[in-house]
């Protein structure tokens, strides 16, 4: 039985694409580059803020003084905007609530920075996860498991009772690098055909499905 579940954040627990468009296309501005559609800042996202905004400048145009500059303004414009307009999946706080009801563990392990990984979580779900992580210095982008396998040391809980949820290849191949079960969320940023090509060992479809797999345990039991 899974005791422990590590959600990745965008795209699996907030749909936070459209506040990450304002301000990847803000810094954008403020540098004097075109802006990008939404649909471009989807396929950009998921491997952090730094690769976020090397993908959304025109090409040619990157190198470490205007990456120095486009992040300075990503973070003051998203520091201000991170809950304007994202906001939970549907069925998301009440996927969380079942899960704790049967005793099992939850954190979130993000390749968004840690500040804000940190600040979204607190904002939109206050203190019902056991651990949550963002991207540091010193710790790896996933999809290396140095993240994942932090938390399941930190919480106590070995791989082989452990799951990692997400809505991209980048969390499925975290997943399978970890040891862990991977559980691919088709309501994401990426889609079914991403998934199952990553390998991942479950695919739903909406966050309900998850409580009905039959690696947790029953309702009620802890």
């Amino acid at each position: 039985m899974v005791k422990l579940v590590i959600f990745d954040l965008d795209g699996t627990l907030v749909n936070s694409i459209d506040d990450l468009a304002d301000a990847a296309n803000a810094a954008l501005i403020e540098n004097g580059f075109p802006t990008r559609s939404t649909d471009e800042i989807r396929q950009f996202v998921g491997n952090g803020a730094a690769e976020l905004l090397r993908r959304a400048l025109p090409e040619g145009e990157y190198n470490a003084k205007t990456a120095a500059k486009m992040r300075s303004s990503f973070d003051l414009a998203y520091r201000k905007g991170f809950a304007v307009k994202t906001k939970p999946y549907k069925e998301i706080p009440e996927l969380l609530d079942e899960l704790k009801h049967r005793g099992v563990l939850l954190a979130v392990a993000s390749n968004k920075p840690d500040e804000f990984t940190k600040a979204i979580v607190s904002h939109f779900f206050g203190d019902i996860f056991d651990a949550v992580q963002g991207q540091t210095d010193t710790i790896p982008k996933k999809p290396d498991p140095t993240v994942a396998l932090e938390i399941m040391r930190k919480l106590n809980i070995p791989k082989e009772f452990t799951a990692f949820a997400g809505d991209s290849d980048v969390d499925i191949h975290t997943a399978a690098n970890s040891g862990v079960v991977s559980i691919g969320c088709s309501w994401g940023f990426r889609s079914v055909e991403t998934l199952r090509e990553a390998g991942a060992d479950y695919i739903i479809n909406s966050p309900s499905e998850m409580a009905e797999l039959n690696i947790f345990p029953v309702s009620g039991v802890k």
